[in-house]
Parts: structure tokens; C-alpha cells; sequence
């Protein structure tokens, strides 16, 4: 049985190292990963244990609009319909600046336009940064400081402008 842990070990470092396709075989199991070519398209997976057992997970496309926030008295906030999502392009730890005594790259408020740097999350002791591929207002940061995010994770809320 393959261990998921190593699935996305490998995945982080398809995205890190911007490589396209990983395959690997140990004794009867073996994984083949694929991905379209751009930065932040899901990557394809395939697995094949043993006798051709057969695990795919299929390339979504491109992100749809983000649901509407529900809040905590089950009513959805009605202007989180308009909002957009920077989310996670890896797995990865989620930090807010690039050192402890530094401020946040954005806090809500924030204006942000394609290519700012918004965060860094730490993978495999690489430190990437984030950025921005859309304009907008930052309405809210999901994550908290020095927490671990998964690939594909909303880590800000953006009003567009």
C-alpha cells in the first residue's frame, strides 16, 4: 500500500522544481504522476500495485468561483459570493512574512495585483514564495502564521477590483 504522505512529498516536489511528469517503481508498486503544463493545474496520478490495480485523480480544470462563506449561525455571507480565492499551489508550511520580525506581505486591507509576493510556505526545507495572480482588495487570511496547508487550500479571500 502506498503511503499518502510520500504521494505528496512528491507532488511538492513536481511543484517546487516545476517538472511535468515523476515516475517511480518499488518491487510491484508504481506511481506515475502527470501534469498539464502550467503552474497551477492539479497533477495526475496514477498508481498501479501489484496486478494493474488502477488510482487516478483527474485534472479539475480551471478553479471555479469560490462558494459562499458560511458562518458560524449556518447563514451565508452574501458578499463572499464576489470574493476570490489565492489558494495553495503545494503542500507546504503557510508563513505570513519572511522572518519572525517582519510584518505580514499582506494583511486584510491589503492591495495585491498579479506577481506580489503574499506569503512563502516552507517545503522540504525550500522556502517558496507566493504570489498574487489576481488584483483585488485582501478581505481575509484564512491561514494562521507557521501552520501546515494542503495543495489547492484557500489561503486568502480577494475582492477584485
Amino acid at each position: 500500500m502506498l503511503d499518502i504522505d510520500k504521494i505528496k512529498k512528491l507532488i511538492e516536489m513536481m511543484v517546487s522544481n516545476d517538472l511535468i511528469e515523476i515516475s517511480l517503481r518499488d518491487g510491484e508498486e508504481e506511481v506515475n504522476l502527470r501534469r498539464p503544463n502550467s503552474r497551477l493545474d492539479v497533477p495526475t496520478m496514477s498508481v498501479q500495485p501489484g496486478a494493474g490495480m488502477h488510482g487516478a485523480a483527474s485534472n479539475p480544470g480551471p478553479a471555479a468561483p469560490p462558494a459562499v462563506a458560511e458562518q458560524p449561525n449556518g447563514k451565508a455571507d452574501a458578499a463572499a459570493a464576489d470574493l476570490l480565492e489565492i489558494t495553495s499551489p503545494m503542500v507546504g508550511t503557510y508563513y505570513a512574512a519572511s522572518d519572525p520580525d517582519s510584518p505580514p506581505f499582506v494583511t486584510p486591507g491589503s492591495q495585491v495585483h498579479p506577481g506580489l509576493v503574499v506569503c512563502i510556505l516552507e517545503a522540504m526545507k525550500v522556502f517558496n514564495e507566493i504570489k498574487s495572480e489576481v488584483a483585488g482588495t485582501i478581505e481575509r487570511v484564512l491561514v494562521e502564521n507557521g501552520k501546515p496547508v494542503e495543495f489547492g487550500q484557500p489561503l486568502f479571500l480577494v475582492r477584485p477590483h
